[in-house]
């Protein structure tokens, strides 16, 4: 919604100002110029990007009015389930967690995490590491590279939307100066008229040039930044659960290895110790499976 509040704020700005100088909203009212400017900036957009970044993009675009995926529970959330999956493999082995990863809708461990189960993002990460993990790749440098790499492919691919629509901004002052040409060409044209009309249509002309540049800065390049903040926060998520992994190839105990993992996030974001050692704590007394029994 702090989407919709800022186009609000934009244009209450704008047209407020625009009005209260003595300006005629009508005057501003060009669908002619919207048109031009719209379908240049969409005709661009189509021929910028190939069919999985348009793809992408769109698929992105309702994201913009949610609030954030990744809050303060969910990584509660992750962190405890990290936990809860290395003190069961310290106890058992780690081949005990081959059935947890395989079927986790069915593990007594994913099932009360269902804000993590439900994310093939966050799932399909956690699962590669723990079988190589399980299969024996305990060499924390080649699993730590090859993390590195998937992550800076997520993060490239998680930044398509953010570069498509930053392109599109950059381009809307120059279509909406081309509608502003025209107009004036038209105007030009017309040279024979009286004053006032030929005024009116120099006018209506330089509307384009005020429709290109509120669109692009008012309006589709916040959006870009926006995208790249929500990218941001999908990544960094990965680099939490890498922490924690590569602290438990590295013989780390859980507790120590989850404080690693913690230690990455945002401050804004992150749960203090002690509020993450009492949902740890909460969650042991709470349960009754052998794999949570041991002490933090």
């Amino acid at each position: 919604m702090l989407v919709v509040l800022g186009y609000i704020v934009v244009l209450a700005s704008v047209l407020g100002g625009f009005t209260l100088s003595g300006g005629e909203m009508g005057a501003l009212f060009q669908p002619n110029e919207l048109l031009i400017i719209g379908g240049a900036a969409l005709g661009a957009f189509i021929v910028g990007n190939n069919a999985k970044a348009i793809k992408m993009t769109l698929k992105a675009l309702p994201s913009l009015f949610k609030g954030s995926k990744y809050t303060r529970e969910v990584y509660v959330d992750v962190l405890t389930l990290l936990y809860l999956l290395l003190v069961s493999a310290r106890q058992k082995g780690m081949m005990s967690l081959e059935g947890e990863i395989e079927d986790p809708h069915n593990s007594a461990i994913f099932v009360n995490y269902p804000r993590v189960l439900n994310d093939p993002f966050l799932m399909n990460f956690l699962q590669d590491y723990l079988r190589l993990m399980i299969s024996g790749s305990s060499n924390a440098f080649e699993i730590e590279a090859l993390m590195d790499e998937e992550i800076e492919t997520a993060e490239h691919e998680a930044e398509m939307p953010a570069d498509s629509i930053g392109a599109l901004g950059d381009g809307l002052p120059a279509f909406g100066i081309v509608a502003a040409v025209m107009g004036v060409v038209i105007a030009l044209a017309s040279a024979d008229r009286p004053a006032a009309e030929l005024g009116e249509l120099i006018a209506h002309a330089m509307v384009g040039t005020f429709l290109g540049i509120l669109l692009a800065y008012g309006f589709i390049s916040p959006l870009a930044n926006l995208l790249r903040q929500k990218s941001a926060e999908k990544i960094k998520i990965l680099f939490c659960i890498k922490a924690v992994l590569l602290a438990t190839i590295n013989e780390s105990a859980p507790q120590i290895a989850v404080e690693f993992g913690r230690k990455t996030l945002l401050s804004t974001l992150r749960p203090s110790f002690l509020e993450l050692e009492a949902h740890i704590q909460q969650v042991k007394a709470s349960s009754h499976t052998p794999a949570t029994e041991e002490g933090a």
